[in-house]
């Protein structure tokens, strides 16, 4: 059974993206995400991803939120340029030309629109993004 103390912070953490400044408690460990199904484009594996919108503004600009993906491997083509910081997790993005960037917990990336190339997913990784 939950305390007062405890029921307070779920009703707080409720309210949260509701806010002027929306955000997240616990972004590296809170597990109520909302499925978003298979990655799309796989080339092995079958990556799941899930997450939870913090804030998507007018015509989708800028999109921020929490993005977590199980291992596999796909292509992908970056629309706008994205921030991530991984929070968990490793995987390997493999741009067209040959480029390698390893990401881990503590990483944060800038890919600029137009980036593409494959990522691997080696273990559950779990990111903060930021589409502008």
């Amino acid at each position: 059974m939950c305390s007062t103390a405890c029921l307070q912070r779920a009703d707080m953490m409720a309210d949260t993206l509701n806010s002027t400044a929306p955000h997240l408690y616990q972004a590296s460990t809170r597990n109520d995400l909302v499925d978003w199904g298979m990655q799309a484009n796989a080339l092995e594996g079958a990556s799941h991803s899930s997450g939870r919108l913090l804030f998507k503004g007018p015509n989708n600009q800028p999109e921020s939120g929490l993005w977590v993906c199980t291992p596999g491997r796909w292509r992908l083509a970056i629309p706008r340029d994205e921030l991530c910081h991984f929070l968990a997790g490793s995987a390997t993005y493999r741009r067209d030309d040959g480029e390698i960037i390893e990401v881990s917990a503590g990483t944060l990336v800038m890919f600029p629109a137009g980036w593409s190339g494959e990522c691997t997913v080696h273990e559950t990784m779990r990111n903060v993004y930021l589409l502008v």
